[in-house]
């Protein structure tokens, strides 16, 4: 499922990344990889805020519907 669909409060799996090589660089430079792990801390006006590591990440809605986690 998308990231911006992604139930709160639950730690999810990232599945595939579908984006453009560059963007895909600069996530993984951030934490986010194929098999890594986040949680969405909340859903709001199309913007994602996540936890990955131990560290806080937003993401815009245009970026988190192509992160499929499961």
């Amino acid at each position: 499922m998308p990231l911006i669909v992604a139930p709160t409060g639950r730690v999810l799996k990232v599945k595939k990344v579908l984006t453009d090589e560059k963007t895909k660089k600069h996530l993984e430079n951030l934490g986010i990889t194929v098999g890594s792990e986040l949680t969405v801390l909340s859903v709001s006006g199309g913007s994602v805020i996540c936890l990955v590591k131990d560290g806080r990440l937003a993401l815009d809605g245009n970026l988190s519907t192509k992160i499929l986690v499961a």
